[in-house]
Order: structure tokens, then sequence, then C-alpha cells
């Protein structure tokens, strides 16, 4: 199994003329996901090295039945895109564009929780997501991911930034570990899906046998998920959190990447995760080797 995306999701890309929809939603069919359509206004029923575009999303999952979306589209285009998935059924809408403004973002996620409750986002602003020899939505380099085994041990990884998302694979790959699915959530300050919302599934996934957490500086993203994890999570855990050496009321990388008022601290943030028991350390390579012992301790 695998949270939120399988083998049998099918893609429609938002973008997909374009250069970077085309780029990477050609790396995602190669990888062995089922892009089936793509979605640009004015060009319906051109194709993209034989994958067909539509002028809507609602054309293009009524052609081909998509139950994902992945935009690849600009800022100002970019909330639009958003609901016209939802408004068109699609339930996975995944969103690596960076620089919506904050006020768009709130609005749009608000628009969903009221009139679309079935319908998940991720991102804005995130590499997306990959579950390993089954589907990768996003713009993750499938060839860093390990496959699950069907013994396990296999981690689940979860993170803000779309880098340390690329070494928390490699860090795995490199121990020989396979990977359930990897979700990357993205930097900004209004995340369609919370660590909380992934650490649930990972939790129920019986694919997921251990949990890597990634974070960063800025809002309570990560203490919310310490409080999670105390009372929800059974599963072993290793974290990073990027920033300690962050100044205060600087943004740093991130739009929700900032200390203001004490608070958002990585210090902070530590304290709260290894209390309620995961294994923090203090650079990503040590968080993989830490999860390397758990995973031993497993088999």
């Amino acid at each position: 199994m695998a949270i939120f995306v399988n083998e049998n999701t099918k893609v429609i890309v938002q973008g997909l003329t374009g250069g970077q929809g085309k780029f990477h939603g050609l790396r995602n069919r190669a990888y062995g996901t089922k892009v089936v359509g793509g979605v640009t206004p004015g060009k319906g029923g051109q194709d993209v090295e034989g994958i067909p575009v539509y002028d809507s999303v609602a054309d293009a999952v009524k052609a081909t039945g998509a139950d994902a979306s992945f935009i690849a589209v600009p800022p100002k285009a970019a909330s639009a895109a958003i609901l016209e998935a939802a408004a068109a059924g699609v339930k996975f809408i995944v969103c690596i564009t960076e620089g919506i403004p904050a006020q768009d973002e709130a609005k749009t996620f608000n628009t969903l929780l009221r009139d679309y409750p079935g319908v998940r986002l991720l991102g804005p602003n995130c590499p997306g997501i990959i579950s390993p020899g089954k589907c990768n939505i996003g713009i993750t380099a499938g060839e860093i991911a390990a496959l699950p085994s069907a013994k396990g041990p296999n981690v689940g990884i979860v993170s803000r930034s779309g880098t340390l998302t690329y070494q928390a694979l490699y860090e795995l790959k490199q121990q020989g570990i396979g990977v359930s699915t990897c979700v990357g959530i993205g930097g900004d300050p209004v995340p369609g899906t919370s660590f909380v919302d992934c650490l649930a599934e990972f939790q129920k996934d019986p694919e997921t046998h251990a949990i890597i957490m990634i974070g960063e500086i800025g809002g309570s993203a990560e203490e919310e998920a310490a409080e999670f994890i105390k009372a929800n999570v059974t599963k072993p855990m290793s974290a990073y959190i990027a920033g300690v050496t962050a100044p205060a009321g600087k943004k740093m990388g991130h739009a929700g990447a900032i200390v203001s008022g004490g608070k958002g601290t990585a210090q902070g943030k530590m304290d709260a995760l290894r209390a309620a028991g995961v294994k923090v350390g203090l650079n990503p390579t040590e968080a993989g080797s830490l999860m390397a012992d758990i995973v031993k301790g497993l088999k």
C-alpha cells in the first residue's frame, strides 16, 4: 500500500503545454505514473508527446476518469486552477507553484474546506508526492527513491522542505531502506496538507513501519505534530528541523520560515518532538542514520 496515491492513480497536468508542466509531466509519465491528460484553455484537441490536451479540467476528467491533478501554472492562475480541479471532481490536487500570495492561499484553502471537503490539496510551493514504483506527481526525481520491499521495514517521509525531501530519500537509498510514500507538504504559511494529515495516514498504512519528518523554523506545525505524535503515533520516528542558526525576524527561504515573537524556533520544535519520543538529528544525515538504527531494530 501507500498513502494518497498508488499505481492506479490517474493524473492530469494543468499547464501541460507550458515549459515546467511539460518537463515534469513527461518525467512523471516516464516514471510510470498514469498521466492521462493535460489542461490548457484554448489548446484542447492538441497533444504533448501523445498526452491529449483539453480545454478544461471538467472535459479532461470526463474523457479520462482522472482522479488527481498536477498543477504547474503561474501564481496568478494557481488559485483558480485548484478550484477548477476541485469543482470537476478531482480528489487529490498537487500544486507546485511558488509565489502565491498568502491571502490567496488562505481563501483557496478555506473554500476547499467549505465547498469541497472531500478534496485534498498538497502544496502549494511543494515538490509533490512519490510512492516509489507506483506513482510520482510533481518534481521529485524518481531515481533517488528506493522501492519499498514486500516484507519491509519501509519508511514514510513527510517534509516541509523540497531539497531536504530529496536528501531524506537519498539518505535512505544509501542505507538500502525502502520508502512507502514521500510527501512534500511545502513551506508556505497556508499548506493544503499538514504534518498531522500525513502522520495520521502513515500511522494507518500497513506498508509504513517507521516515519521521517523534516521540519523547519516558523509557525507551529511541528509543535502541533509533536502533540499528535504523543497521542496517536505508535510507529518509531526520526526527525530533523532546519534553521537552528536562523536569526529572529528574518525570512529564511520559505515564506513560512520566519521566527517572530520568540515563537517558531528550531530549538523549540526539536524539544517538542523529543518530548513526544521522536529521535531528532542535528543534520539531515544524522536523521537518516537514526532511522537506519530504527529500521535495524524492526527487522
